[in-house]
């Protein structure tokens, strides 16, 4: 019964750890989009949701894969704030090598398969850089 206690314990310390990982996710993510993504996603605009989402759910596989090869606590917050500016940088070049397609208001219009592809590549980096962690 103790290792069950004490698995608990660190399972619950890991959940704050991601919280807290996820709210300076989110902030970072917000601060570099042209709109107000939680006035976007309040007023209904699913691409601004499926994009937020994506970009968090991003963020959580990194973690997970993180903690799958370590079990510090440092380690999870040092690979997550890589992931934070690794996602945000993702962004920022796929937003510069798309010249023509204004991304941000894109999403902002409510533009769903800009959201969709957005998500394709933010998920799919998330698995690589995860994997390179591993």
């Amino acid at each position: 019964m103790k290792t069950f206690w004490s698995d608990l314990g660190h399972v619950g310390i890991g959940v704050i750890i991601l919280m807290a990982i996820l709210a300076v996710g989110y902030l970072v993510f917000s601060w570099i989009t042209r709109f107000d993504d939680s006035k976007e996603i309040a007023g209904g605009n699913e691409a601004a949701g499926l994009y937020m989402g994506s970009k968090l759910l991003g963020l959580c596989i990194i973690v997970a894969m993180v903690s799958f090869s370590t079990h510090e606590w440092m380690d999870m917050i040092i690979w997550s704030a890589a992931g934070i500016v690794i996602l945000s940088l993702v962004y920022l070049i796929f937003d510069w090598v798309t010249p023509r397609t204004k991304l941000c208001d894109e999403i902002a219009k409510g533009n769903l398969a800009i959201a969709q592809l957005l998500r394709s590549v933010i998920i799919g980096v998330s698995i690589v850089i995860g994997t390179f962690l591993m």
